[in-house]
């Protein structure tokens, strides 16, 4: 049996530590007055209303398949408020 070596470079390989102080500064690049999302939730309504326009209709899975989409629903929702799934 071949042994594959483990990669030394990208962010995946890096200590855990290092990892959550990258991600970290990542959160904090921009300034709160400055995520439109943050301070405008009519404006991110919009943004995700067009974002799920831009799909055709026939190629969504939930509008075409109800049961799917409320399975989803539930499976987020419990997941959410941290219930074991079912």
């Amino acid at each position: 049996m071949v042994e594959k070596k483990k990669s030394t470079r990208g962010f995946a390989s890096m200590d855990p530590a290092r990892q959550k102080e990258i991600a970290r500064k990542g959160g904090q690049s921009v300034p709160d007055e400055k995520r439109s999302f943050s301070q405008n939730r009519a404006l991110a309504a919009t943004a995700g209303h067009k974002g799920g326009q831009s799909v055709d209709p026939e190629k969504r899975s939930f509008s075409r398949d109800h049961a799917l989409a409320a399975a989803a629903g539930r499976k987020g929702g419990n997941a959410s408020q941290g219930k074991k799934q079912k």
